[in-house]
């Protein structure tokens, strides 16, 4: 998809994967770190590219989950990243080159461990200080019985040293989901933003990104969060933009934050430099863990969300 001087590149065939979203030369989403290819199953995520814009579905966490069919085994970072996602069709526009971009693209994709169709809907459109991309899901149970579920976006944004998070101004704690090293502590644990104390007793400012070879991979969350605080953003002053997610808090009242500066995979080879800003249905990775967010949808059911993304050009 084109609109002006932005392009936003789709893969169905790998799980409905935005595999790069650029203006004009530079890349705006985490680059792959291995070859896209044909996924498994059973594969982990870390094992693949790891790259792009991928969507966590029934669960980002590998878990076993009981349902009223039966103990249901789901895998790491859901299904939906590892199948084939089906095109329903979209609007064409005339560029000014003459040539036919799409600004607008409908994909559906279909989970294996439990009955569940996510639907999302991309459009791309100009503004007058940059560039917005729209998208819209439904998700619908298509089976005989009812079943728990949780969403969560994975948007992987390449960043460089200095860049910034920001966050509203009222949010001032974080829980941790994991921290590479236990830097930030255990899973669980408040930490404060956006100065966080770590355990070693000394205080970093967690809105900075730091060097590509700090080691970090940190996993918090923010939330429930008020419809006033239904916004993060990054601030890449380096490459001139400032990348603004906002999300429906009402429908999707929690924010993930991926901070990643070398730190993730484990394994040897290329690591992530990214901050993922991730809205999401629950505070926790794994369906498993059930709570006040915990969610079902009954046979037939369908349930609704969007979240945007601005990209406003910026002084560098």
């Amino acid at each position: 998809m084109r609109a002006g001087g932005c392009a936003v590149a789709i893969l169905p065939q790998f799980g409905g994967k935005i595999a790069s979203i650029r203006i004009g030369e530079r890349e705006l989403l985490q680059t792959p770190l291995a070859p896209i290819a044909t996924r498994t199953r059973k594969i982990a995520f870390d094992a693949c590219d790891a790259s792009g814009w991928d969507e966590c579905l029934p669960s980002v966490a590998a878990c076993s989950v009981e349902t009223r069919a039966g103990i249901v085994e789901i895998p790491d970072h859901g299904d939906l990243w590892r199948v084939e996602w089906m095109s329903q069709g979209g609007s064409r526009k005339r560029g000014v080159t003459g040539k036919y971009t799409h600004d607008s693209m409908t994909l559906n994709g279909k989970c294996f461990s439990l009955p569940l169709e996510l639907e999302r809907g991309l459009k791309l459109s100009d503004e007058a200080d940059g560039w917005r991309l729209r998208l819209e899901y439904a998700l619908r149970n298509t089976g005989s019985q009812t079943v728990p579920w949780s969403w969560s976006a994975h948007p992987l944004f390449a960043v460089e040293e200095g860049d910034r998070i920001i966050l509203p101004q009222s949010i001032n704690s974080l829980r941790l989901e994991g921290s590479g090293g236990g830097r930030l502590g255990n899973g669980g644990d408040p930490v404060a933003w956006p100065i966080a104390e770590l355990a070693d007793g000394s205080h970093v400012d967690l809105s900075v990104a730091d060097a590509p070879d700090s080691g970090i991979g940190d996993k918090l969350f923010a939330g429930p969060l008020s419809a006033w605080e239904n916004w993060c953003a990054l601030e890449r002053r380096s490459a001139g933009v400032r990348i603004r997610v906002t999300f429906d808090a009402f429908a999707t009242p929690y924010l993930g934050l991926w901070i990643c500066y070398g730190g993730w995979p484990e394994r040897p080879g290329p690591k992530q430099m990214c901050v993922a800003m991730e809205p999401a249905t629950a505070p926790v990775d794994s369906l498993a863990i059930e709570g006040a967010w915990s969610r079902v949808l009954a046979s037939g059911e369908a349930y609704s969300w969007n979240m945007e993304v601005e990209i406003e050009n910026i002084e560098s």
